[in-house]
This record gives C-alpha cells, sequence and structure tokens, in this order.
C-alpha cells in the first residue's frame, strides 16, 4: 500500500511538472508566432509592394506603347522596374533564360532591324540590363536603400512630368486618359515610400 501511494504523488509531480512545461513551451510558441507574423507581415508586405509597383510601371510602358504617347521619358520606366522587381523575377531574368532572351534581341535587332517590333526595344533594353549590369548594381544597390530612392525620384518625376504634360493637376485626375495614367504614376510611389519608412525605422 506504501509502495501504491509513493508511486501516485510521484506520478502527479512529474504530471504538473510536464503541464508546467507544456504550459511554458505554449507561451514560447505563442510569442514566436507573434513575433514571425508581425515580422512575415512587414517582408509580405513589401514583396507585395513590389509586386504593385512593378505592375503598374509595366501598365505605364503598355499605355505609352498604346495611347499615352506625351513627351514624358517612359524610358525611365526600364531602371524603375530593374529596381523595384521582385526579386524572384529578377533572378529568372539574370540567369540562363535572360541571356537566352538578350541574346536573341540582340540578334533580330542587328540582324534583322526591320523585323524587330518597335514595341519591343524597351523589354529587350530591360533584359539586357538585368543580364550585363555588375553584382555592385545588380545586388548591392538595388538591394540597398539607394535602389529605393532610385526608385522614388524616378516616380516624382514622371509624377511631374505627368502633371505638366496633362495642364496641371486638376486635368490629370479629371480627363478621361489622364486618370489610369496618374494611378499608374501613384502607384509608384507605394513601393519605395513604404521601403524607405521601413529602412528608416
Amino acid at each position: 500500500m506504501g509502495k501504491t501511494y509513493l508511486r501516485m504523488k510521484t506520478g502527479s509531480v512529474a504530471n504538473d511538472l510536464i503541464n508546467a512545461d507544456f504550459k511554458d513551451l505554449a507561451a514560447a510558441a505563442k510569442k514566436l508566432a507573434t513575433h514571425a507574423v508581425h515580422l512575415g507581415s512587414l517582408g509580405f508586405g513589401t514583396t507585395f509592394l513590389e509586386w504593385v509597383a512593378s505592375f503598374a510601371a509595366i501598365y505605364l510602358l503598355v499605355l505609352d506603347r498604346t495611347n499615352w504617347k506625351t513627351n514624358i521619358l517612359t524610358g525611365l520606366l526600364i531602371p524603375y522596374i530593374f529596381f523595384s522587381l521582385p526579386s524572384l523575377i529578377f533572378s529568372i531574368f539574370r540567369g540562363e533564360i535572360g541571356s537566352w532572351i538578350a541574346f536573341v534581341a540582340v540578334i533580330l535587332r542587328l540582324f534583322f532591324p526591320k523585323r524587330f517590333p518597335e514595341w519591343a526595344e524597351l523589354p529587350a533594353a530591360l533584359i539586357l540590363l538585368m543580364v550585363v549590369a555588375p553584382s555592385l548594381i545588380a545586388t548591392t544597390v538595388r538591394d540597398d536603400w539607394i535602389g529605393v530612392a532610385i526608385c522614388l525620384v524616378i516616380a516624382a518625376y514622371l509624377l511631374q512630368e505627368h502633371i505638366r504634360a496633362s495642364g496641371g493637376f486638376r486635368n490629370a485626375f479629371t480627363q478621361p486618359h489622364g486618370v489610369s495614367n496618374t494611378v499608374g504614376i501613384i502607384c509608384l510611389f507605394v513601393y519605395p515610400v513604404w521601403a524607405l519608412v521601413l529602412d528608416i525605422l
């Protein structure tokens, strides 16, 4: 009878210790999950905004080739896309796939200039820029606040030129063809502003 009592008491102490350990583990897991969600949401937000900014720049390039046709220097969208393109897409085009696309584009442009479409010049220049950019620019500057600042300057310049070409701030938001361009240019601001705020904080 004494052995049974002793075994039960030891079992309850062990259970209490295990329960306390599980509570500590649950509290630590909860803290870890909270911190992971917080940091992950910041990273997810930046990545998502990179995608938004890149698509906005590509959208503006398409508009330029279809119906925008203003005197705005839309060639600046190429370095903007270069600096804001998400790392997944950038690494694909910087690798072997981009090398082949750049090779074919250069061959077509050199030997068949009449067959090379005008609308393909800026995208070909972007791919060529991604392939031949030195690693100092492609990795160090692109992933640093300098690349983000370059994106912000390009977005500000394009907005200022668009407002001037539209005939004022009000016309940029009220003309039928101006609204889509204005919204696209404002989307260019989202990623660099967010990334600079996170870099400062």
